[in-house]
């Protein structure tokens, strides 16, 4: 489209005519996701018109000349993945897989967009339609999974061969996509890692909420991706023949592309080309000049039946690659077949149990005292060499994480079949492409950093349990126990965090034992993210008497019985069990019976029946819970669960921290074995 387009008062009618008969095939195919987006929001009274409006043309094309999808089978692995990180727009994706015979979103379903209990939520949600591959709506991190899904691809093409894996991940992007900092992060790595067949599709309007992007940005995005290693063009967004070339072109190159599509938002809309067409169109009479403009006569949700033929014939045109896929799949051996089974139905292999069972009764027996981050390393060297689907990394903290173990390889432009990424300083990038690993499907991401900069990973982390993926964020130096970098550095605030987020599991293991028992769990999960809080400092074995049995399974256990008639259970995660352990002895002296009760993982025990929880925490006890970080979350086991708020107390943080090292600064703050004992004894004055 020309500048020539372009009005005060939008385009006007002799243009969007001429559009028309230029493309008519087309353009009505295009028309008819306009005319169901107006319909559908209006409808709602509620949602983002223009972005659908304007990016009809360029969905059309990707998805009637290029996208490799069959309707019918959205779960195809070897499909396209197609990402709208422009979620806002969401009727844009509704309206393509309706139009295109997806079985999930039907017309009812469209009529009922952004209701409860609709697959048509106000955005995509990856849960609740298979053809929806990723959530969006906070802008950037669709573009930032994409990273993930073309990683994905990439690793698994390298190990099964192109045969089997061969496809693209295509994006939708918008503006506020690309103002995210998550997006530099992804960019950035997705350019040094030339994943080729990665295709961001950036709907370029040059209109925010607030009004044109120069209020707020002067970047020229074509030079920034650029810059990343990237190829870019720039096209006619309502242009089908340049949008056709470009994607093509896209196709043909070693790096990831970059397509600005100039568009028109709310194209043919009285609020075309203003930042009024962002959001809800619903003035019926502009929505009726609206549709006149496009040349649609038809009424309300009204899709002719021609226009649907067309594109059920789009949503069918995969089905032939997707048979031909899996001769190639049946051709392959037994084993090979078993094995991709396996790792898109998230299932570990069999031997995954024996090697976590070697690894605890070594500890054991040899009773070690490392920081639980290197306990953890002692894991994954035990893990990754028979569960080949695990890539891990770090944000170049790989040597404080201790997340590469067990022979990877780094993976690379030159090594795809490496295993290991190094992220450099992107938490956000790096948390949000471990999302997309997951979503691809056929891999399990884990990927280390600070228990501090969960900061920086948090909206990737959230999202993470949204979509209820089993994402694994290994999160050392979990505490004031990490010393002298002081408190910039030392989480307090973040496993109340962490814990308070719905579907995470939160893990902090007391020793070697525990962090292979949270590492079994991890790596068996698939409906949510798990959080591993491992220590910098060394911690002595708790767990002295080996035990087949995974009893961080259950969240909670009891790892020391009182000597005689019990008075007293102490609570503690983490680098404080050995000090419960050591306060316990003290106590038995003074003749009040104490018991020890490990807490790794609060959600676990929280799912517990309320027999086993009982039997854990017995009523008229005094409950101290102790822990280096702040009280959040543990009122429950102290004053509920049959507790009472006149016999329990906490022991912990309640400020920031400080730099110093780390023994002065458990003293300092009072988490200490005689702060446990003097607290004990108060209750029984």
């Amino acid at each position: 489209m020309e500048t020539s387009h372009h009005s005060k008062q939008g385009i006007d009618i002799v243009d969007l005519t001429a559009l028309r008969s230029e493309n008519p095939d087309h353009w009505f195919k295009a028309a008819a996701i306009r005319a169901l987006a107006l319909d559908a929001i209006a409808a709602a009274n509620s949602g983002h018109t223009g972005m659908p409006l304007g990016m009809a043309d360029v969905a059309t094309v990707l998805f009637e000349r290029h996208l490799k999808f069959d309707a019918k089978n959205p779960n195809w692995i070897d499909r396209d993945r197609f990402i709208l990180s422009a979620g806002h727009g969401s009727m844009l994706l509704y309206a393509l897989l309706y139009l295109s015979g997806d079985e999930q979103i039907t017309l009812d379903e469209i009529k009922n967009f952004r209701q409860m209990g609709a697959r048509t939520a106000g955005h995509p949600e990856n849960f609740l339609a298979d053809a929806i591959e990723t959530t969006t709506g906070p802008l950037g991190q669709g573009i930032a999974n994409a990273v993930g899904f073309a990683m994905a691809e990439e690793s698994l093409r390298a190990r099964y061969g192109r045969k089997l894996i061969d496809h693209h991940t295509y994006v939708i992007a918008g503006d506020g996509c690309l103002m995210e900092g998550a997006s530099q992060e992804a960019i950035a790595l997705a350019g040094r890692h030339q994943l080729g067949r990665l295709v961001v599709l950036w709907d370029d309007n040059n209109i925010t909420i607030d009004g044109e992007v120069s209020l707020a940005d002067k970047t020229d995005q074509l030079m920034r991706f650029k810059a990343s290693g990237w190829h870019v063009q720039a096209v006619d967004g309502h242009n089908p023949a340049e949008i056709d070339a470009a994607i093509a072109a896209a196709k043909r190159t070693r790096k990831p592309s970059l397509i600005a599509c100039k568009t028109h938002i709310a194209l043919g809309h009285a609020a075309q080309d203003t930042s009024k067409g962002h959001g809800a169109l619903t003035d019926a009479e502009q929505l009726a000049a609206a549709k006149a403009a496009y040349g649609w006569e038809h009424g309300a949700f009204e899709i002719p039946a021609d226009i649907k033929s067309q594109w059920e014939a789009i949503g069918s045109r995969g089905e032939a690659a997707r048979l031909e896929w899996e001769e190639r799949l049946a051709a392959a051996t037994p084993r090979r077949q078993e094995d991709l089974r396996r790792i898109f139905a998230g299932e570990p292999p069999r031997r995954l149990k024996r090697a976590i069972q070697e690894v605890k009764k070594e500890a054991s027996e040899t009773q070690p005292k490392h920081a639980t981050r290197k306990s953890s390393e002692l894991v994954l060297a035990a893990v990754n060499p028979v569960m080949p689907e695990t890539i891990g990394g770090s944000a170049d903290l790989t040597g404080s994480n201790n997340t590469n173990a067990g022979d990877m390889g780094v993976f690379l432009p030159e090594s795809r079949k490496g295993r290991y990424v190094h992220y450099g300083i992107r938490e956000h990038g790096m948390a949000a492409a471990m999302n997309g690993m997951a979503l691809h499907g056929g891999v399990r991401p884990y990927g280390g950093t600070f228990m501090c900069f969960t900061d920086y990973a948090r909206p990737a982390m959230r999202l993470a349990a949204l979509m209820k993926i089993p994402s694994v964020f290994v999160m050392t130096h979990d505490s004031i126990g990490l010393g002298e970098d002081g408190p910039t550095h030392q989480p307090v605030e973040h496993l109340a965090i962490s814990r308070a987020t719905p579907n995470t599991k939160v893990f902090r293991p007391a020793d070697t034992v525990e962090t292979a028992e949270a590492w079994e769990i991890a790596l068996q999960k698939t409906d949510g993210p798990s959080v591993l809080s491992l220590t910098r400092q060394g911690l002595p074995t708790v767990r002295t008497e080996h035990r087949r049995t995974n009893l961080s399974e259950r969240g909670a256990y009891v790892l020391a019985e009182a000597d005689w008639k019990r008075s007293i259970t102490l609570i503690a995660s983490g680098s404080e069990v050995h000090v419960a352990l050591a306060a316990r002895e003290q106590l038995q002296k003074l003749s009040l019976g104490t018991r020890v009760v490990s807490m790794p993982c609060m959600e676990l025990f929280a799912e517990q029946d309320d027999k086993y929880r009982r039997r854990v925490l017995p009523g008229n006890d005094v409950r101290i819970a102790i822990e280096a970080g702040t009280q959040q979350g543990w009122d429950r086991w102290l004053f509920g669960e049959r507790g009472h708020h006149k016999k329990g107390a906490f022991i912990g943080m309640d400020s920031f921290g400080a730099s110093a090292p780390a023994g002065e600064l458990f003293e300092h703050f009072g988490i200490t074995v005689d702060a446990v004992v003097e607290k004990a004894k108060t209750f029984f004055k």
